[in-house]
């Protein structure tokens, strides 16, 4: 699939990876619908644009939406969606036995089922024109669960799978898969990660601060995109992805004796 003149879709287009990728697309010649809460900075990235004409903005909340709704008015400004990119998500920083089963659902809702419910909208359309793409931003925790993360964690293996089989059904369709799984990345996502009573993490971990830089990580992404890259592991610390398929167990050894304090990875040493 290529950029020019594609439909892209984008969720969590606000900041960050999202923003990266509606930028790199709206100069590749993309036309762009732009989803997020806040609109404001939806109108901030729409500007940035090199034509503003040719990008619509569409906020919404993936934590409660119609997603057939949703799907019809981002048709609405330039027609059928040739790419959707499932980018809106949300981050935890909290241990298990401080994490609340409201924060685990919300965690869920927000970076499992809105991905399910919009692909699910999106897709027969996508089938009926023998062509489309649903780019998913996952995440190496999605591959290697750590301490402060078990919500995400969790979160992000269940997207992995079902994005699989996903494409397994749908090949025959002309429907592809792109799965990009990144590590850190320099971007406000630890700021609003949820603690385990749900609250506002609040903090820029180092590691976010020292992270791969959101235009490189965009780069890589929609380089994937282009060549029909099924999936894609992002950042030095796709490292652990490749111990996990080689070495399991040296993995689980390193993981289980490493202090946990190793793993909060933020200014303050409270996770709640």
């Amino acid at each position: 699939m290529q950029l020019r003149a594609a439909v892209v879709w984008i969720t969590g287009a606000s900041s960050g990876i999202g923003e990266a990728l509606a930028l790199q697309a709206a100069q590749a010649g993309a036309k762009l619908v732009l989803s997020a809460r806040r609109s404001e900075e939806l109108e901030r990235v729409r500007a940035a644009c090199p034509d503003p004409a040719r990008v619509a903005l569409l906020p919404f909340d993936l934590a409660a939406f119609d997603a057939d709704a949703m799907h019809q008015a981002a048709v609405r400004p330039f027609g059928p969606i040739d790419i959707l990119v499932n980018n809106g998500g949300i981050g935890q920083r909290s241990l298990l036995t401080e994490t609340s089963m409201d924060t685990y659902r919300r965690l869920f809702e927000v970076n499992v089922f809105a991905v399910i419910a919009l692909t699910r909208a999106v897709v027969p359309a996508m089938q009926a024109r023998g062509r489309g793409q649903v780019v998913t931003i996952s995440s190496i925790t999605g591959k290697v669960g750590v301490p402060f993360r078990t919500g995400y964690a969790a979160a992000k293996h269940a997207l992995q799978g079902f994005m699989d089989a996903a494409r397994a059904e749908l090949a025959r369709d002309g429907v592809a898969f792109t799965t990009a799984c990144p590590g850190r990345v320099r971007s406000a996502f630890s700021l609003n990660a949820l603690r385990g009573n749900g609250a506002r993490h609040g903090l820029l971990d180092r590691g976010q601060a020292r992270g791969m830089p959101a235009d490189e990580c965009a780069r890589r992404i929609w380089q994937a995109v282009e060549l029909g890259r099924a999936e894609i592991w992002i950042g030095r610390e796709a490292w652990a992805a490749w111990l996990q398929r080689f070495a399991p167990a040296l993995l689980r050894l390193a993981l289980t004796r490493l202090p946990l304090a190793r793993f909060q990875d933020s200014p303050s040493n409270s996770s709640r």
